[in-house]
C-alpha cells in the first residue's frame, strides 16, 4: 500500500459539534497536511454504533476488557464481567452518538492513521498531552464519566489500525461518498524533484 495514500476515518462527536470545535479540529487535520477525501454532516443510528464498536460477544466482551485493563492502571476496579462491563460501554456510545449530529470524515495522506492520532491525543482527556486537540480543549476523564454513567466525551473518534479504518470507513461511507482528487499542496509534500515550481 502507498503510505502516502493511506486513509482513516474522524468522526467529531456530538460533543465536539455542540461546542462549535468543528472548523478548529478540521482546521488542525488539514494543516498537518492531510487531504479530505469524503465529509459529512448526520446523525447516527444506533445500527451503526453498534457495528463501529460491537455487534458480537467477542467484540463486546474486548471492549470491556480493555477498559477493565485501563481501569485497573488508574487504581479503579471494575465489578462486572468483561461482557456486562463492555455492554454498559455499548449502551453508553449508544446514548451519546445518537443525541445530536456528527461530522465524519475520511482524511488521507502519509501514514494518516499515526498522524491523526497524534493529532487528537489520549482516548481520556485528562491524559492528552496540551498541543493535541484533546488536551486543547477538554478535560473529561473515565472517573468522572463513569460516575456519571456515561460515555466520556472526548470530541472525537479516529481509527487505530488500517484494518479498523477500512471497516469504520465502510459504516459510514458509501464508496460513492469518497472523492479521488489531487491537491496543489500534495506536489509539495510528496513530488520527489519539486518540479514545476517556478515559472
Amino acid at each position: 500500500m502507498d503510505l502516502k495514500k493511506e486513509r482513516t476515518l474522524v468522526l467529531i462527536k456530538p460533543d465536539g459539534v455542540q461546542r462549535s470545535l468543528i472548523g478548529e479540529i478540521i482546521s488542525r487535520l488539514e494543516r498537518v497536511g492531510l487531504k479530505i477525501v469524503a465529509l459529512k454532516f448526520f446523525i447516527p443510528t444506533e445500527r451503526q454504533v453498534i457495528q463501529q464498536y460491537g455487534s458480537t460477544k467477542k467484540e463486546i466482551e474486548a471492549m470491556g476488557e480493555r477498559s477493565i485493563k485501563n481501569q485497573k492502571k488508574i487504581g479503579r476496579r471494575v465489578d462486572q464481567s468483561p461482557y456486562e462491563h463492555g455492554l454498559t460501554i455499548l449502551n453508553g456510545l449508544k446514548k451519546y452518538y445518537t443525541v445530536g449530529p456528527v461530522v465524519g470524515m475520511i482524511l488521507e495522506g502519509n501514514q494518516a492513521i499515526e498522524v491523526v492520532k497524534k493529532l487528537i491525543g489520549s482516548t481520556e482527556p485528562l491524559h492528552s498531552d496540551i498541543g493535541t486537540i484533546r488536551g486543547d480543549f477538554t478535560n473529561d476523564s473515565y472517573t468522572i464519566a463513569d460516575a456519571d454513567g456515561r460515555a466520556i466525551r472526548n470530541l472525537i473518534h479516529r481509527s487505530d489500525s488500517m484494518e479498523e479504518a477500512k471497516k469504520e470507513i465502510s459504516i459510514w461511507f458509501k464508496p460513492d461518498e469518497i472523492c479521488n482528487y489531487k491537491l496543489i499542496q500534495e506536489k509539495i509534500l510528496y513530488d520527489v524533484n519539486l518540479d514545476g515550481i517556478k515559472e
